[in-house]
C-alpha cells in the first residue's frame, strides 16, 4: 500500500502504536510529521523512520493549530491524520466516588478533545483538496468495559468512537473518510507493561486464552489496520470501527 506523495500526521508517536504507525507510513513513502510530549522517546521514533517530530500537547489548541499549519506549509496538504495520543495518564482503577474532577477531565481531554482539535485543524485543507483520511485510535474499552477499571478511559474511548461516526457523515461530502481502530490488549508501552505485570501468571494466561488466536497483539498489528484505512483501498469505507484484538 503505497503512500508516496502523501503527508501524514501521527499523534502520540513517542512509542507503541504511534511509533509503529509512523514507521509503517514512512516505509511506504509518506512524509510523516509525528508529535508527542515525550521528547526523548520521540527523538528515537525520528531516528527509526526519518520523520519530522515536534513536542505538541494535543490538549493545547494553539499548539495543535501551529503544528498542522507548519506541516501544511511544508508539504502543501496534510492528507492523513492519525489521532493516536491518549491513554490513562498513569491513573489506576479506583471506586467511582474516589475519582476527582481533574482526573476525569485529564483523561477525557487527551483521548477525545485532542482528536477533536486535530481533526478541526486539518479539515479546511482536506475540504479544499476534496480528499483526506482521519483515523482515530480508540480501544476495546470503548466498545465494552475497560480492563483497567478507569471510568474516564472507557467513557472517553466510547466518545471518540461517537466522534468518528459523526465526523464521517459531516466530512464525507468532501471525500474525507473518518474511521476508527479499536485495539485489544497489547504490551506497547510502560503503562501496559505495568498492567500486564499486575495480572500475575494466572490472569495473564486467562487473558490470552480468551483470545481466538491465542496470542497478544503487537504494535505492528495495529499499524497494519491503520495503514489500510489510510490507503486508497479504503476509499469507500468510512464511519467504521475495526477491532484488532485477535478475536474475542
Amino acid at each position: 500500500m503505497s503512500l508516496e506523495g502523501r503527508t501524514a500526521i501521527v499523534t502520540g508517536a513517542a512509542h507503541g502504536f504511534g511509533r509503529a504507525i509512523s514507521i509503517a507510513f514512512a516505509s511506504r513513502g509518506a512524509a510523516v510529521w509525528a508529535c508527542d510530549v515525550l521528547e526523548d522517546e520521540l527523538a528515537e521514533t525520528a531516528r527509526l523512520c526519518a520523520c519530522t517530530v515536534r513536542r505538541v500537547d494535543v490538549c493545547d489548541k494553539a499548539a495543535v493549530d501551529a503544528f498542522v499549519a507548519d506541516a501544511s506549509r511544508a508539504r502543501g496538504l496534510v492528507h492523513i491524520l492519525v489521532n493516536n495520543a491518549g491513554g490513562v495518564l498513569g491513573q489506576v482503577g479506583r471506586p467511582l466516588e474516589a475519582v476527582t474532577p481533574a482526573e476525569w477531565q485529564a483523561i477525557y481531554d487527551v483521548n477525545v478533545t485532542g482528536a477533536f482539535y486535530f481533526s478541526q485543524a486539518v479539515a479546511p485543507g482536506m475540504k479544499a483538496a476534496r480528499f483526506g483520511r482521519i483515523i482515530n485510535i480508540s480501544s476495546g474499552a470503548g466498545l465494552g468495559v475497560s480492563l483497567t477499571g478507569i471510568q474516564a478511559y472507557a467513557s472517553a474511548k466510547a466518545a471518540q468512537i461517537g466522534l468518528t461516526r459523526q465526523l464521517a457523515h459531516e466530512l464525507g461530502p468532501w471525500g474525507i473518510t473518518v474511521n476508527n481502530v479499536a485495539p485489544g490488549f497489547v504490551r506497547s508501552n510502560p503503562t501496559t507493561e505495568k498492567q500486564w505485570e499486575s495480572y500475575g501468571a494466572e490472569r495473564q494466561r486467562a487473558l490470552v486464552d480468551g483470545i481466538a488466536l491465542k496470542r497478544l497483539g503487537t504494535p505492528e498489528d495495529i499499524a497494519a489496520g491503520v495503514l489500510f484505512f489510510a490507503s486508497d483501498a479504503a476509499g469507500w469505507i468510512t464511519g467504521q470501527v475495526l477491532s484488532i484484538d485477535g478475536g474475542k
